[in-house]
């Protein structure tokens, strides 16, 4: 049973909890963070909003969501992101970066970097794959653990 309270607030955190995880995944190669701190931090939003939610809404809306099928893309980007690096040169070569690539390839600039957001070449494309498999990984650990206590609840 949730109050009225939990309610409120969810709705008033939610977007803001959801829009800081993305920032700290995204920006994860400039600063502190990254994508498993990202992800994290975007699980527990999503984990707020079933705390908030009665049993039978959070399994509609829970039902549909592919957390499986998006923990997979996240674990085989990364692979795949990593293996780039095997053409010519080593795993987890950073192959992306300066190389004019449109997304996370531009050049870093000769001095001080300001922290250009779309010079990270592989490492973004890394962080946001990491996001994807934290975020939907703990999702359904927590998922599962709701259904499980919720279901014997009420019985």
């Amino acid at each position: 049973m949730t109050t009225e309270i939990i309610k409120v607030t969810t709705r008033l955190l939610e977007p803001l909890i959801l829009t800081f995880g993305a920032y700290v995944i995204i920006h994860g190669h400039l600063t502190p963070g990254g994508g498993f701190q990202g992800g994290a931090v975007f699980a527990s939003g999503l984990i707020l909003l079933m705390v908030a939610c009665e049993r039978k809404v959070m399994a509609e809306r829970f039902k549909k969501a592919p957390l499986g099928f998006l923990e997979s893309i996240g674990a085989l980007g990364f692979l795949g992101m990593a293996s780039l690096g095997l053409m010519g040169y080593t795993f987890f070569k950073n192959v992306i970066a300066n190389s004019g690539f449109p997304v996370f390839g531009s050049r870093t600039p000769i001095g001080i970097n300001p922290g250009f957001l779309n010079t990270g070449g592989t490492l973004a494309y890394m962080n946001i794959f990491v996001g994807m498999k934290v975020l939907t990984g703990l999702t359904s650990i927590v998922l599962v653990f709701f259904i499980l206590y919720r279901g014997e609840e009420n019985e």
